[in-house]
């Protein structure tokens, strides 16, 4: 596949590379954390601490993880970092919270902090055509960059139909045009705008309208307006030709799929050599527990962007009828409550970063078998944060943190999921009568 932005002189490549130094050297650092409540010193309380490990060595048998990594920060409380397991099944090398770890949607969520910083900047408009930066690309109709960031572009998703080559095949790389066009041949969920349906097609058609719009990679995009500005050292979008997670790192598993689409419960396959290029823009970055614990908190509080530009990353639309009144999707990010973040599956990996911006309560999570899907790190990660709301401050009052959620109905949740449970994990029978989230894709 292409490197996205790849310059075609080696002359142009050195110019570009320079205005990317003078660029970065002129970028201001932003304090995650400069709208937050200041963390306190210290551990959580040695109960809650027991709690949160107790539902974390829980989600890792019922979903066949070897390994996790997870953090949890209470500002008024203190904080607790987890790595448990091993990078590989029944292996000897434990798990690190320093290990790197593919973050699959949450992805997402840092492509449109790119296309609001650019808008902020006038290079683009949140309302400009698609079509205008993709000329040649047929299809796209008046969808704007905004509704491609929203999820409610209409557009069909590439996943569905490609999910088994993803994971029987995870080294294949892949080229935007193949994605977006096998997005783009798929049925329209809608009129541009009318709601939100996931598809991750919308995000690659992003990448490619961008990285047209600014005649630059990808890499260079993230590192200028997220993790330079973040000092995130640990994060990146490999080559698509590096299959190999920068080191140390944990492995990654998942289920075979059929053609259909449906796993093959009993086959275990290592996705730790994967392509970027599957996900790209919509799913290809690498991080670390600490790197996604400060941009969860950046994102979270809106200093990346101009203060209308967050307000409009956090309007939502529901994620369908059915879905809780108090859970909706904005741009390339979910609300969950008081709480604001992401989460996503990539073929080895689960992951969920959330964070209350009013409380600074966050979390983040990582499990490295995929089989069940992003909806089971969410639920993690909503678990995780119902167990730490009620965490004793060490001076003064605790904040009320109003989440509309409990943390048996979390619990519920996963342990309801039916999706290849390991031997011994019987699924628990899933109560109709309490809404349980849909996770945002």
């Amino acid at each position: 596949m292409g490197i996205a932005g790849r310059m075609r002189k080696a002359v142009t490549a050195s110019l570009v590379g320079i205005a990317v130094v003078a660029l970065a050297a002129c970028t201001q650092t932003a304090d995650a954390t400069s709208k937050l409540p200041q963390q306190v010193s210290g551990s959580l309380e040695s109960s809650v601490s027991q709690q949160l490990d107790d539902a974390v060595t829980a989600a890792m048998k019922r979903t066949g993880a070897s390994g996790a990594i997870v953090g949890v920060w209470a500002p008024w409380a203190g904080s607790w970092t987890l790595a448990k397991g091993t990078t590989t099944p029944k292996g000897s090398t434990k798990v690190s919270t320093s290990m790197s770890f593919r973050i699959g949607a949450n992805t997402k969520s840092m492509t449109c902090t790119v296309l609001l910083a650019l808008a902020d900047s006038g290079k683009v408009a949140l309302n400009d055509l698609a079509a205008k930066y993709l000329p040649r690309m047929v299809g796209l109709g008046s969808i704007t960059l905004a509704q491609l960031c929203e999820s409610t572009s209409g557009l069909g998703d590439y996943q569905p139909g490609l999910a088994s080559q993803f994971v029987n095949n995870p080294t294949r790389q892949w080229v935007p045009m193949e994605l977006a066009s096998d997005g783009l041949a798929e049925s329209a969920t809608g009129s541009p705008g009318e709601k939100y349906a996931a598809s991750d097609t919308g995000y690659i058609l992003l990448g490619m309208a961008l990285q047209a719009a600014t005649g630059r990679s990808w890499s260079d995009l993230y590192n200028q307006y997220v993790w330079q500005p973040l000092g995130m050292k640990n994060t990146s979008l490999p080559d698509p030709a590096t299959l190999n997670l920068p080191s140390p790192h944990v492995n990654g598993y998942a289920t075979a799929v059929d053609a259909a689409g449906a796993p093959q419960c009993g086959t275990t396959m290592d996705e730790t050599e994967l392509s970027s290029s599957m996900g790209w823009t919509a799913g290809g970055v690498v991080s670390t527990l600490s790197d996604l614990k400060t941009y969860a908190q950046a994102l979270a509080a809106g200093t990346l962007v101009s203060s209308d530009s967050s307000k409009r990353q956090w309007s939502t639309h529901p994620l369908s009828a059915d879905a809780p009144t108090w859970e909706g999707y904005g741009m390339g990010v979910v609300t969950l409550g008081p709480m604001r973040g992401y989460s996503g599956d990539i073929p080895g990996f689960l992951t969920s970063m959330m964070s209350d911006p009013t409380s600074g309560l966050t979390v983040v999570v990582m499990l490295n078998n995929s089989t069940v899907g992003s909806s089971y790190a969410q639920l993690l990660g909503m678990q995780l944060a119902s167990i730490a709301s009620k965490a004793s401050a060490k001076t003064g009052k605790a904040p009320v943190i109003a989440l509309p959620w409990s943390q048996k109905q979390a619990e519920q949740g996963m342990a309801s999921n039916a999706i290849c449970p390991p031997e011994g994990v019987t699924p628990a029978p899933v109560d109709t009568s309490v809404p349980l989230p849909i996770a945002g894709n």
